[in-house]
């Protein structure tokens, strides 16, 4: 473990601080360039040449495209090494019900308590229907913005390294608050995935019944496009690795995404009161995503020596702690900042997923940071709260399109229309304005529209 101490440590005392913080905000972008080795030759293996990332996933959505479920098919067997049938990728209603009466009805308790919390919090901030009337003697306009859900929304549910019925919750529940009727899982065919009782134990809960065992690009080019047995979807959300996030960039224009997703990673706003033991946890938590980032800004400079310490000590006793440390070593960062205002500035030009502000006054430093995907406030509120229980969707914009960029939420799922309606005075009287601008566009018809309504 001795080579956590090699975790870089940035000075912005020094010049090339803002280099460094620019490389490592690339890395994490989604760019498409973060794959293993072992990846990279399982490309060669599979394809017979060594494709890039991307090049992979459009093979795979182009064959998906043209030949339908049997394309899927093939690459389940090719890349998950499972022989399914229409039948078979499909999760059937037996299987949910045996699933859910074997699981343990603690788990299931839990279950229902989280989709309370995020039903609570999803629907205090659902949009309604908006209306304004103008009114000026005869005049009469009324004006309304509509709401209604999306009819069929698609959810990625990982399934490689482990199992995710958080990831159920948070992006499953959000849509149901939003009024979709259908909601259609797909999830990888493996023991954490759509063999997983727990998870499928969960999709009983909710009230989810259509699940589908794919997992990868093939998947979503399956519910963005359509295949033989499978409806094509109208939106797709969820996580999932580099080639799920880059076949959601594929499909977009087909199908709406919520986002393209990287590796996760928090930013740590520390100030002398922050406990190195907390921090550590904090980053070591995010890092064990693996790949995951987790990234230390302070201008207290102890904190720095002290937190480094407590990475090697917490790292040695946890379970994932081998693949954290390599999480740190290529995506961490010790940042020591001049003052509390250079640390906001450098969090803004990082922009990341998860920002917890551990000072003796979060709120304050609150107000000096604009770009985070959720912020968690005070030594008391890990990122973890925010992952499982607390109530906004975990699904957050990464790799720094939090500057730009929103966390999931029930809104998400409607989709808006503005809706118009004039009486004839009103017509007349907006009429000439209507008039000049069509003419400086050269538009003529559209004035005739008006026109011809107008004449006696």
């Amino acid at each position: 473990m001795s080579d956590v101490l090699s975790i870089q440590t940035i000075y912005c005392r020094h010049n090339d601080a803002q280099e460094a913080l620019n490389r490592l905000r690339d890395k994490l972008s989604p760019g498409g360039n973060i794959v293993s080795e072992a990846g990279r030759q399982r490309t060669i293996d599979l394809f017979g040449e060594p494709l890039s990332p991307q090049q992979v996933v459009e093979k795979i959505c182009d064959d998906v495209r043209a030949d339908g479920l049997a394309a899927v098919l093939e690459y389940s067997k090719k890349l998950d090494g499972k022989e399914l049938t229409e039948q078979t990728i499909r999760v059937s209603a037996a299987e949910f019900e045996v699933a859910h009466e074997a699981a343990d009805p603690a788990y299931l308790a839990t279950i229902r308590r989280i989709r309370d919390n995020i039903v609570e919090f999803q629907q205090a901030i659902l949009s309604e229907d908006v209306g304004q009337i103008r009114e000026n003697g005869d005049t009469r306009i009324e004006l309304r913005q509509r709401y209604l859900p999306l009819q069929r929304v698609g959810i990625c549910v990982p399934g490689g390294a482990a199992a995710y019925p958080s990831t159920l919750l948070m992006t499953a529940v959000p849509a149901q608050v939003a009024g979709v009727k259908e909601i259609v899982v797909v999830v990888p065919p493996t023991d954490f995935g759509g063999y997983n009782t727990d998870l499928l134990a969960a999709c009983h809960e909710l009230g989810i019944t259509e699940v589908y065992r794919m997992g990868g690009a093939q998947a979503v080019a399956a519910i963005a496009y359509g295949v033989s047995g499978i409806r094509r979807v109208d939106k797709i959300v969820g996580p999932g690795n580099l080639f799920v996030a880059l076949a959601k960039r594929h499909v977009f224009g087909e199908v709406d995404i919520d986002s393209i997703a990287g590796p996760s990673e928090v930013i740590v706003l520390a100030d002398e009161t922050a406990r190195p033991d907390f921090v550590a946890a904090d980053l070591i938590s995010q890092a064990e995503h693996s790949p995951g980032s987790g990234v230390l800004i302070t201008w207290h400079e102890p904190l720095i020596e002290a937190v480094r310490e407590q990475l090697m000590k917490q790292l040695r006793l946890l379970p994932r702690g081998d693949l954290a440390r390599i999480s740190l070593l290529d995506y961490g960062a010790l940042i020591l900042a001049k003052d509390a205002e250079e640390a906001a500035e450098l969090t803004d030009l990082m922009a990341p997923e998860h920002l917890h502000i551990s000072t003796a006054e979060p709120e304050k430093m609150l107000d000096n940071v604009q770009n985070a995907g959720a912020i968690f406030l005070g030594h008391y509120t890990p990122v973890a709260v925010g992952d499982y229980i607390a109530g906004p969707s975990h699904v957050l914009p990464t790799g720094g399109t939090a500057r730009f960029a929103n966390g999931l939420c029930s809104n998400d799922f409607l989709k808006r229309s503005s809706v118009i309606w004039y009486n004839e005075a009103a017509l007349a009287a907006g009429a000439e304005d209507l008039r000049l601008v069509a003419g400086k566009e050269g538009l003529t018809a559209h004035s005739e529209s008006v026109d011809i309504r107008l004449r006696k």
